[in-house]
């Protein structure tokens, strides 16, 4: 730790963010208003005020602010019979974000900022306001959360490697698995450039086996990522231009595909909307038959949703799935 002030200590800034953001997933996670007294004692921030007058006027300010940002915070009677004190909460359905459509450079950019929420999702006192929540019996709303901790991640296992291997200019092997071959091939490869191109990753890098330019959707890298030789063993041509050496390669899937799908009942309603058709099951499964573009990502939405999604049709989609759910279960710890 530094001793000199102010180093490392969170801005005025991050502070007001943090605030936000625990109230919103407070009253988010409440099924009933609750009363100032207990909103405070359940947002960090709002305990360490020095006095009651002073927690009053934060409240007021970041009522205002949330409201201003489009967010539904409403107040509400806590009991019919004593209207004195309100309560607050916000309502989940109205919360919700109908569907939107993003262009690539879009998807891109939010891709890279998923990444970041990923890895510090809810962490520190977010965290901490909701195990408050928790032990203080608050009926709590688990739903309401989803959208704002994701539940699997299953960003491209090999990303951190690969991209490393860039930066240090070492020699990659890999297992790479191409759309159209069932079976995995070794690459040994030199790494030029990681690009997003249209939402999703790729390496640009010169194959020592084939002697020639390669490119790579990191999202096809099976297993591990071997690095090896010396740091700086070659040099990137002067002339490389990443992104139109990934433009001249990759193109987008636009064929739509069928797929079906077992989905558990209350669940998977973006999947829902998007359905040619929705069937029942029994009391616990529908069939939800629907189209869809780029395997690849489709497979990493659906395995988003865990046991409340299974694959049914086609078997490319089926492998898919389970091999980004091995993964997310190999990241944390288990054994596939």
């Amino acid at each position: 730790m530094s001793n000199e002030p102010g180093v490392g200590a969170p801005s005025a800034a991050q502070v007001k963010t943090e605030r936000l953001l625990n109230l919103v997933l407070v009253l988010l996670y409440t099924r009933r208003p609750l009363p100032k007294a207990q909103i405070r004692s359940l947002v960090p921030q709002y305990g360490q005020s020095a006095s009651t007058e002073a927690f009053e006027r934060m409240f007021e300010r970041d009522k205002d602010e949330l409201r201003e940002l489009g967010i539904p915070l409403v107040t509400e009677d806590i009991d019919p019979l004593h209207e004195d004190e309100p309560g607050y909460r916000i309502h989940q359905r109205e919360y919700a974000l109908p569907d939107i459509a993003f262009e690539p450079d879009e998807l891109a950019v939010l891709g890279l900022a998923s990444r970041t929420w990923a890895q510090a999702s809810l962490a520190g006192p977010a965290a901490a306001a909701l195990r408050k929540l928790r032990a203080a019996g608050v009926e709590r709303d688990v739903d309401a959360l989803i959208g704002i901790e994701p539940r699997l991640r299953t960003t491209e296992p090999a990303f951190d490697a690969v991209k490393d291997g860039v930066l240090r200019r070492v020699v990659l092997t890999f297992g790479y698995r191409r759309p159209e071959a069932a079976e995995v091939q070794v690459r040994t490869v030199q790494p030029w450039s990681l690009v997003s191109w249209h939402g999703r990753w790729y390496l640009n890098a010169f194959d020592l086996e084939r002697e020639a330019p390669r490119v790579f959707r990191l999202s096809r890298i099976v297993g591990t990522v071997k690095a090896s030789g010396r740091a700086g063993a070659f040099e990137v041509p002067e002339d490389h231009e990443p992104q139109a050496m990934v433009r001249r390669v990759a193109r987008p899937q636009t064929q739509p595909s069928p797929a079906v799908l077992r989905v558990r009942r209350d669940t998977g309603h973006s999947l829902r909307r998007r359905a040619r058709t929705v069937g029942s099951v029994d009391d616990t499964w529908d069939l939800v038959d629907l189209d869809h573009g780029d395997l690849d990502a489709f497979a990493e939405e659906l395995a988003g949703y865990g046991p409340d999604v299974v694959v049914e049709q086609p078997p490319e989609l089926v492998d898919a799935v389970v091999e980004r759910l091995r993964g997310a279960l190999a990241a944390h710890g288990g054994r596939g």
